[in-house]
């Protein structure tokens, strides 16, 4: 029979199924659990990040409206540090990142940045009926869009 090793302290982040974890967020609460559920599943050095997109004027320059998208920023940088407070879970550190654009394509090619290896996406329910329409929601997009599993909580 072989005998456990007790030479080398274990890495942990070795073995890590998930090194980079995108959680993007709507600056509701409802990302808490979905934040917490990323904690559980990040190990060791498992980077999680909390996005919030803003989303952009169509056919206005962001130029135009900058002081705008600036006061947008400042109030979401509040919102993150706030979300992650609540959601202090587990070895993960939580990096917060604002970007500009449609809000699922930007969380997708945010996520592919970043090396995302998973999405957790706080979502909620959509009426039954309603299959086989395009239901048009951000984690609808996400999901299909995402080159990395994608997580949904609800």
């Amino acid at each position: 029979m072989a005998k456990p090793s007790t030479s080398q302290p274990r890495d942990e982040g070795a073995g890590a199924i998930f090194r980079t974890i995108v959680v993007p967020t709507d600056l509701t609460n409802r990302t808490v659990d979905a934040l917490r559920l990323a904690g559980k599943l990040a190990a060791g050095r498992t980077r999680v990040t909390l996005l919030h997109v803003i989303e952009m004027i169509p056919g206005v320059a962001f130029d135009e409206l900058k002081p705008f998208y600036e006061k947008l920023r400042l109030k979401a940088q509040k919102k993150l540090a706030s979300l992650a407070h609540q959601a202090r879970q587990g070895p993960a550190s939580i990096d917060f990142a604002i970007a500009y654009g449609p809000r699922a394509e930007t969380i997708v090619t945010e996520a592919k940045a970043r090396g995302a290896d998973l999405i957790v996406l706080a979502s909620h329910r959509v009426n039954p009926m309603m299959v086989g329409r395009d239901w048009g929601t951000i984690s609808y997009k996400v999901g299909i869009l995402a080159a990395c599993p994608v997580l949904l909580v609800k």
